[in-house]
């Protein structure tokens, strides 16, 4: 074979590749709109059907009777992910600050593999995990410090179990994105005399802001859409959540709990593609805010 042949066929693989690649870009994206058509054409029939107040704003759920008020639901949903976050950034933050920053290479090898294996749990022996120790604690020491009589199942157990289920991914990115702030922008902030938080607070972190908050958006998107975990110990009782010691009902235990039923009663079906269109809308939303912050502190810092 001549050079010629060679040649072409080098420039006949690099076009096939460069299609490849543009074709599976696009389907990627046509993806996630068939997803969305596929949600809002199943949400269609419940929206004939039921007004929209009723459906966001009303905390009856009565599929019998054709109610299938959602807000406690989207509640439960936003204040389960919330005391998660809330919980795990920290805990994220500093960890990978510690890892990246303070620990020695032995450290890192050995925690390294734990966190990889952390990631690799199923979520069903969080849910066990949360039912056997974290339900007893907040039963028995967390909600009667508050004056509280809690069964254990609640906001609060949901969001520990979650808080854990979601560390693994916030600190893998936070890990790799303090890898990529340049050794020289550390070793000049330490040569003027800054102590080594000092560093860490003024350049390291102001540097790796937008990654931080990737990570962050990272760990919500993973937390609304787990289910088998939350669905084990947060109570499932329907009703608006109004401190972290009450029981809730997220949507995605509501979608789990109650699909296999949905072909006996009219509407169900609807109510239910109703509640996953909401949920899917829900993370569109947070991550386009996410995009909107990322790309407002990268013009900043640049």
């Amino acid at each position: 074979m001549g050079k010629t042949d060679l040649y072409h066929r080098r420039l006949w693989i690099e076009k096939l590749s460069f299609w490849a690649m543009k074709g599976l870009t696009y389907f990627s994206i046509t993806l996630l709109f068939l997803i969305l058509i596929g949600l809002i054409y199943k949400s269609v029939p419940i929206l004939k059907e039921t007004s929209f107040g009723n459906l966001f704003f009303s905390t009856e759920w009565q599929p019998l009777k054709m109610k299938f008020g959602l807000l406690p639901f989207i509640i439960s949903t936003l204040y389960v992910t919330i005391v998660a976050v809330v919980i795990s950034v920290p805990l994220c933050l500093l960890s990978a600050i510690y890892l990246s920053e303070y620990a020695d290479k032995r450290v890192i090898a050995f925690v390294n593999p734990l966190i990889d294996i952390l990631a690799g749990i199923p979520s069903v022996i969080f849910g066990i995990w949360g039912i056997i120790e974290v339900v007893p604690l907040v039963r028995d020491y967390i909600a009667p410090a508050f004056g509280i009589t809690s069964s254990g199942y609640t906001i609060l157990t949901g969001g520990i179990v979650l808080s854990i289920m979601i560390f693994p991914i916030i600190i893998h990115v936070l890990l790799e994105v303090f890898e990529t702030i340049p050794e020289d922008l550390k070793s000049a902030s330490l040569s003027v005399g800054a102590t080594k938080w000092q560093t860490v607070k003024l350049v390291i972190l102001r540097k790796a802001a937008p990654g931080v908050i990737s990570a962050i958006v990272l760990g919500l998107s993973r937390a609304f859409g787990e289910t088998l975990a939350v669905l084990m110990v947060v109570g499932n009782v329907i009703m608006i959540p109004i401190s972290p010691l009450d029981p809730g009902y997220p949507i995605t235990a509501l979608i789990a709990n109650n699909y296999g039923e949905m072909m006996s009663i009219p509407l169900y079906d609807s109510a239910l593609m109703l509640a996953s269109l909401i949920l899917f809308v829900i993370v569109l939303i947070f991550n386009f805010i996410s995009r909107r912050i990322l790309k407002n502190i990268e013009r900043k810092i640049a």
